[in-house]
Order: structure tokens, then sequence, then C-alpha cells
């Protein structure tokens, strides 16, 4: 099961650096186009929420990895959780379905990485 949990926390910190790095790097006009509720909310604020995918995407790995701090996991992997989770609350409220299925996956898994590595499977 760590073996698992360590894939799974890999592939997360990949997929929430890679939205992060997205929307802190992305011209304004290509980032509108490839996400339309981006266009309603101001360019600061997605800008911002880039901060904390990019913190929780390495709280996900190098706490636990380096072996200092690893309780750092599991609570970036809560933070992860909860962001996934307003999202699929925006997603739900503009009605775009392909974004409410990737948000409500993506809570799923972080919430049970956060729930292995608090519990039975933490350090």
């Amino acid at each position: 099961m760590n073996i698992f949990l360590w894939i799974l926390q890999v592939l997360l910190a990949a997929m929430f650096a890679m939205s992060g790095l997205e929307k802190a790097a992305q011209p304004w006009g290509r980032l509108t186009r490839k996400y339309p509720w981006t266009g309603n909310v101001p360019q600061a604020a997605v800008r911002l929420i880039a901060v904390p995918e990019l913190l929780g995407a390495i709280g996900l790995i190098v706490p636990a990895a380096t072996g200092i701090a690893p309780i750092l996991t599991p609570i970036a992997a809560t933070g992860l959780a909860l962001l996934a989770a307003l999202a699929a609350a925006m997603h739900t409220r503009r009605k775009e379905t392909p974004g409410i299925a990737i948000t409500v996956v993506l809570f799923l898994l972080t919430a049970f990485v956060a729930w292995a590595r608090f519990g039975p499977y933490g350090w």
C-alpha cells in the first residue's frame, strides 16, 4: 500500500504542479481560451490560485521523501482536497460538467492520500 500511495502522491503532485504552473505562467489570453471560467475571475485571483497548487504539489512529496516534517504531506493533501472541493463547487455553479468530473476525482484521490497518511499508512 505504501508504494501505491507514493505513486498516487507523485501523480497528484505532477497534476497540481502542472495546473499551478499553467495558471502562474500562461499568458492571460491563452489561459482564458483554455479555461472559460478564468474570464469571469480577476487575473490576480487566478494567479493566486496557483500558489496553493504549487505548494501543495511540493508538500505531497518533499516532506515525506526527506523525512523532514513528514506530517506536512497529509496536511498538503488535505489542503489540496479542500481546493479541489471548492473548484468542484465553482464548476457545479457554472454547469461545467467536465470540470466537475475532474475536480471530484482529484478531491477523492487527495482525500484518500490525506486519510491514509494521517492514519494507517503514516510515518
